[in-house]
């Protein structure tokens, strides 16, 4: 994989270093890992980059519902 493929499938857990609480930064990080290591096939990658990117979404959306 190349640097720019990496830095995209680690968007999920940066994502995830925005939410208010610490809940959704494990399973992102799992997801970007996963994404990374599925990289030769990506229809799977794909399917774990965003169920990662919809994790950190909902935790980012529930942070700025709090404030």
């Amino acid at each position: 994989m190349s640097l720019l493929q990496i830095s995209i499938a680690a968007l999920p857990f940066l994502f995830s270093l925005a939410s208010r609480n610490g809940n959704a930064i494990a399973p992102c990080l799992v997801a970007s890992i996963l994404t990374v290591l599925l990289g030769e096939e990506p229809h799977r990658a794909v399917v774990a980059w965003c169920v990662g990117v919809l994790i950190a979404a909902v935790a980012f959306r529930e942070r700025l519902r709090a404030s």
